[in-house]
């Protein structure tokens, strides 16, 4: 890890003078300031992990400066220093933001430690700074990928309701990308700051998901030793994502509705209601109001949840955003797998849109995953996509996707390109012997 860069304010030539050099031996970039105005222009030109500074400045207070320093630059660390017998001052310091503070002449021990561990805490601070400003960004509506009408007007309905509280509910099969577009309109919304919390309610047991849901108290039942949060409450001031809705059992759904009308929820195995602020965005892949006609979803809830609808497309509504989807793909994992971005032959074109895509766009980012992995040489082709999809294309297909012939014909051709031609090493990584690849090769015709 680079060290930091370090400014020292201070007035006293010599004192500033050795500070400098005892930091900088440590590998730190050391800036020197020798007042109060000078140390804020610093600060307004560069970038500092740690400011020492002392308490008594020319033409100001330490105090103060610190107090400026953690408004404007609050990823910043402060250590005052202080003179003998003005401890108060450093104390005081600290309530105003500083880090620690340190005695002339005595803390000289502690000048390196104190310095290390501000440093460290300001890097860290800075990371996850910089880490959520990377997870907004990644869940912007502008990350969307696609222009089709369809993905067009869900994008724009779903930034309308983002600038409001009002419920959601996100209607598209399996794999259209709805915690996607809740991600957007919870990061697109005045809670991006906090949490967003999803929960799928298919993959939680009926006993388990209420629990899970509004929390436990301890003692509530079996293996329930200590109180427990629910995610509602991890998701306070923040949003909620109830995927696959449908899923939760009638007898869950009249707590839900319960949250949803009075901001409340009893968690398990208490009496007094746990009052909360949540926004709650819904999805299903289900007709809702079938599953009501049959009496597995309460009709109240419905209503409630469905204030602002959002239809999501599939994949095959939208044919025209598959080649822009699987050319971002394509990039996304040859950068993860270290690999240079091959081309795209245009049957592999074809064959992506010929598909039916019932797993939408989840299994189109699978299958572009499955190919950078298979792809030997600088072209994907249609040899790089499963048999199902092969078989969609003008490409002639075998007679069987069982046919063994063709399968071996189409290794030898792949490993042949990986070792460009040479024989004996495509042998060795076949595990045949080489005069077996000739043979093979003249059966073949390769």
């Amino acid at each position: 890890m680079p060290k930091s860069n370090i400014l020292i304010i201070d007035d006293e030539d010599k004192l500033r003078g050795l500070l400098a050099r005892i930091v900088s031996l440590e590998g730190y970039t050391v800036t020197e300031a020798a007042s109060y105005k000078s140390g804020l222009k610093k600060l307004e030109s560069d970038e500092f992990a740690v400011v020492i500074c002392d308490v008594k400045l020319p033409d100001g207070n330490g105090i103060e400066l610190t107090q400026k320093i953690k408004s404007f630059y609050p990823f910043t660390e402060v250590l005052v220093l202080t003179a003998h017998g003005t401890i108060a001052d450093g104390v005081q310091a600290i309530k105003q933001g500083a880090f620690d503070y340190i005695t002339k002449g005595d803390d000289n021990d502690r000048i390196i430690p104190l310095l290390t561990r501000a440093a460290e805490k300001a890097q860290l601070q800075q990371r996850i700074h910089q880490l959520e400003k990377k997870i907004g960004t990644q869940y912007r509506f502008e990350n969307i990928l696609g222009t089709s009408k369809q993905i067009v007007e869900a994008v724009a309905l779903a930034k309308k309701v983002a600038a409001t509280d009002a419920t959601v509910l996100l209607l598209g099969e399996t794999g259209t990308g709805k915690e996607v577009f809740a991600q957007a309109i919870h990061y697109g919304s005045a809670r991006q700051n906090k949490n967003f919390v999803a929960v799928n309610c298919a993959a939680l047991g009926k006993d388990i998901l209420e629990s899970e849901l509004f929390g436990h108290k301890a003692g509530a039942f079996t293996g329930a030793i200590k109180d427990t949060k629910g995610l509602f409450e991890e998701a306070n001031g923040g949003t909620i994502f109830l995927d696959e809705i449908s899923e939760m059992n009638v007898a869950l759904q009249a707590k839900l509705l319960r949250v949803l009308e009075t901001n409340e929820f009893i968690k398990v195995g208490e009496s007094k209601a746990t009052r909360i602020n949540v926004r709650v965005i819904a999805a299903t892949n289900r007709d809702l109001k079938k599953e009501m006609d049959t009496g597995h979803f309460r009709s109240d809830l419905y209503y409630r949840l469905a204030v602002f609808q959002i239809p999501l497309p599939s994949l095959k509504e939208r044919v025209k955003d598959i080649v822009p989807l699987a050319t971002y793909f394509l990039g996304l994992f040859a950068a993860k797998m270290n690999k240079a971005v091959p081309k795209i032959n245009a049957d592999f074109l074809n064959s992506l849109q010929s598909y039916s895509w019932k797993g939408n766009v989840r299994e189109l980012k699978n299958i572009i995953e499955r190919a950078v992995i298979l792809c030997y040489n600088e072209e994907l082709t249609i040899h790089d996509l499963p048999i199902e999809l092969q078989n969609t294309s003008s490409y002639p297909a075998p007679a069987s996707p069982f046919d063994w012939a063709l399968m071996e014909k189409l290794h030898i051709q792949k490993v042949l390109a990986h070792t460009k031609g040479n024989k004996t090493e495509a042998a060795r990584l076949m595990n045949i012997g080489l005069t077996t690849l000739y043979r093979k090769i003249e059966e073949y015709r390769l």
